[in-house]
């Protein structure tokens, strides 16, 4: 603050001008209002209700109480409080008498509480004149300053009434006969002790929790039966059992189920209500579905529900059994031992409870056609032999990008080293190859192949049309086929830079913009929804043909062509950088067209070959080793200059040498300065 001088002084300026300062006599203070002053009580109790909205009663003798809420707004506020509940009473004869104040927390200790108290009764002697909703704030601030105080002791009395003379009185009156006492239902009913959890279980079961429901609402959100309560605990999710017509009439018209996730999952269990059927026939699956979840904690919420699609018949027949078995039980107490013997390994072949399951997402099963055998606790024949579509969570084909399941014909691209780092899901959004013509042996780039769509082309030399078409399937750290290629009148040569999407390992959030990458690249990116790194890498791609269709012609008469062995990798430089003894400066090789062999120049193969050269169509580059269409000066992938420019020792406008030094005796700017005219004869 500036000081106040004299009336008349002024204070100095950094720039040497004085600033005449403002009189004492036109210092006031802050203006009051006027309903203040007429109201002192009735005015800070309206700021009250405007600030908190408090819960008011009447607490005789005029007096009036507020109860309300106060968060602390300290962002730094050390301790674990997330409201403290205040009980303000302010009295009729306010503010000639001060306000009380109330802790109403049952988790403060009361000489805590009394610390909160009584560091408000200093506050209020303080800062006389002050407006409760001032007095308030000043208690927030405070608020960590009180609760750091030590604890009050308190004091407990306990008043003992003195019964001898009831006990004496008693003793000698007769013994009468003693009535029985009648038991409570409340005794009667078994104590079920109450579970505890520590604070470090509650905080990592609410970090799991939360993942796990990020993951169900990034998967499900966008399904039209998809629904969420307000509290965040009851999902409605569609589902699509996996035999339907093997469930009982009761149960055949499940469409969509409610998940009940408590807010201490998985600490607390899981539940589950089947929509849509009879309560008869829900109940046993719903309470042998609560029991293996209860007992498989380390499944996720995916997995739950995956479970449950593909596994409804066979917890219908555990549920029948179990409901066959009471009343058995009660009338033949005593059975032999065979049947108990026979009862019980029905029992466990039936269960399975033995079996530990690896969840799995349910898009795998679907992609791949495993009939969710990986996920799926049924051990049972009948899942091996029958060949039926995948049940799971319904996923509409208008609602989302993910393939359904492909038939295994054409030639699959597959790659066997990738590596996911980060990465859930990868997909091959838009694929791009390089083909070659089955009539005259060229090789052409098909690009921009999407999904199920089928692309026409013709040959570059001899106009032979083709046709190409992909579809797409899942990459995962289980699966590495990226789908199948339908081609005719030609073979699939090479891959070519395509784009994928990848979905994070995080929080399985699909990306919506495609990475471009090739054999040989890694590709490094961060996911726009959490911010996790992630990185994938294609070392290796292998076309494999699936019998019929592959798109093969039959071998021709005659002996076979050996394949050409380059012993080059894509991504790493060439011998030399591509360069020759013939020119030193040509950073590639070219594949000429008249013998389809790679050689660095013409002179080269007509020194290695009896035949004329004829002009060369593909190219290698020097710097990437990838082979491409020929271009005159740069790579079409690293975009390096694969042609060497050489000095000519002239200034050539700029463009040429600028070293004088360097420079040809001819060039006039040898002897000239670089940016004016001539040197001046000393």
């Amino acid at each position: 603050m500036i000081p106040i001088r004299s009336q008349g002084g002024s204070s100095p300026r950094p720039g040497g001008q004085a600033v005449s300062e403002a009189p004492v006599s036109r210092v006031v203070p802050k203006p009051v209002p006027e309903r203040q002053t007429q109201d002192a009580r009735g005015y800070q109790i309206g700021q009250l209700r405007r600030r908190f909205s408090p819960k008011e009663s009447n607490i005789g003798n005029g007096d009036t109480s507020f109860q309300f809420d106060l968060a602390p707004s300290d962002p730094d506020f050390a301790f674990d409080l997330d409201r403290l509940q205040i009980d303000l009473r302010v009295p009729a004869a306010y503010p000639a008498k001060p306000p009380r104040l109330i802790v109403k927390n049952s988790d403060i200790p009361r000489g805590i509480a009394i610390n909160i108290e009584t560091g408000w009764d200093k506050l209020v002697e303080e800062r006389r004149g002050a407006t409760l909703l001032s007095l308030t704030n000043s208690l927030d601030k405070n608020l960590e300053s009180f609760l750091s105080e030590q604890k009050v002791d308190i004091v407990k009395l306990t008043i003992f009434k003195d019964t001898r003379h009831i006990e004496a009185e008693s003793s000698s009156k007769p013994p009468a006969a003693a009535a029985p006492k009648p038991q409570s239902p409340a005794e009667e009913r078994p104590r079920i002790p109450r579970e505890y959890f520590t604070r470090d279980q509650i905080s990592e079961a609410k970090a799991r929790r939360a993942q796990e429901v990020r993951q169900l609402e990034a998967r499900m959100g966008r399904l039209s039966k998809y629904q969420k309560s307000s509290d965040g605990v009851i999902y409605t999710l569609p589902m699509e059992p996996k035999r339907r017509a093997q469930l009982p009439t009761g149960l055949q018209g499940v469409n969509s189920v409610q998940l009940i996730i408590p807010l201490l999952y998985p600490l607390q269990p899981l539940r589950v209500l089947l929509n849509d059927v009879d309560s008869e026939d829900a109940e046993g699956v719903e309470e042998i579905f609560t029991e293996k979840a209860a007992e498989q904690k380390q499944m996720a919420l995916t997995s739950h529900l995956n479970y449950l699609a593909q596994n409804m018949h066979t917890l219908v027949k555990q549920a029948q059994t179990l409901a066959a078995q009471l009343p058995v039980a009660e009338e033949q107490p005593d059975l032999d031992e065979e049947a108990q013997e026979a009862e019980h390994s029905s029992t466990m072949d039936s269960g399975r409870g033995h079996i530990h399951v690896i969840p799995r997402p349910p898009e795998w099963a679907v992609a791949n056609g495993e009939g969710g055998s990986g996920s799926s606790e049924d051990g049972t024949s009948e899942d091996e032999d029958e060949d039926e579509d995948d049940g799971g969570v319904a996923i509409e084909s208008g609602n989302t990008s993910l393939p359904t399941q492909t038939t295994e014909t054409g030639i699959a691209i597959s790659f066997p080293s990738i590596e996911l780092h980060g990465i859930e899901l990868l997909q091959v959004s838009i694929l791009s190859l390089s083909v070659k013509c089955d009539r005259c042996k060229t090789l052409n780039d098909v690009t921009g192949l999407k999904d199920n769509l089928e692309k026409a082309g013709s040959c570059k030399k001899c106009a032979a049309p083709f046709t190409v078409r992909f579809r797409q399937e899942l990459i995962h750290q289980n699966s590495t086929r990226a789908g199948f290629i339908d081609i005719s009148a030609c073979t699939v040569a090479d891959l070519l830079p395509s784009a994928f999407l990848p979905t994070c390992g995080t929080c399985s959030a699909a990306s919506h913009q495609g990475f471009v990458s090739v054999r040989g690249e890694t590709t490094t990116n961060v996911c726009r929804a959490c911010h996790a790194r992630f990185t994938f890498k294609i070392p290796e791609v292998r076309f494999l043909a699936y019998g019929p269709g592959s798109g093969k012609l039959p071998p021709t008469s005659g002996p076979r062509r050996r394949q050409e062995k380059l012993g080059i990798h894509a991504g790493e430089p060439l011998p030399a950088r591509g360069a020759c003894a013939h020119y030193k400066r040509s950073y590639r090789w070219f594949r000429f067209s008249c013998c389809s062999k790679v050689y660095p120049c013409d002179r080269c193969h007509d020194a290695g070959e009896e035949h004329l050269n004829e002009w060369a169509n593909r190219m290698i580059c020097g710097w990437c080793s990838r082979e491409q269409n020929y271009s005159v000066e740069s790579c079409h992938f690293c975009g390096r200059s694969v042609v060497g420019k050489r000095s000519t020792g002239f200034w050539e406008g700029g463009k040429g040498t600028r070293n004088q030094m360097l420079m040809r005796r001819g060039d006039k700017r040898k002897y000239r300065r670089i940016g004016g005219g001539e040197k001046k004869d000393g």
